[in-house]
């Protein structure tokens, strides 16, 4: 069994409030969960209303399903014109 960790640095460049901000990290939550079924959180930035970063964990039984859903996680940030991607970090346990 393979754990795969992802960490997303992102900007949201049109969000002008917190509750804004809330409101497209909620919707992007949402549509991961749904997706792609991963595990997810906030983990830094909570208190910037246009820059933030996920943690997204995935297992699968091997590295190439792992992988896969990362590489899948990531095209669907790059798809989404509400944010864009400063840095990713994968890891592999």
């Amino acid at each position: 069994m393979i754990v795969a960790r992802l960490t997303v640095q992102f900007l949201l460049p049109g969000c002008t409030s917190l509750k804004e901000k809330r409101f497209v990290l909620n919707s992007l939550k949402a549509k991961l969960h749904n997706k792609f079924n991963v595990a997810l959180c906030e983990s830094e930035f909570q208190d910037k209303w246009q820059r933030s970063e996920f943690g997204i964990v995935t297992v699968a039984n091997g590295k190439r399903g792992a992988e896969k859903t990362i590489q899948s996680v990531i095209s669907f940030f790059d798809r989404d014109h509400r944010i864009e991607i400063i840095e990713c970090n994968k890891e592999f346990y």
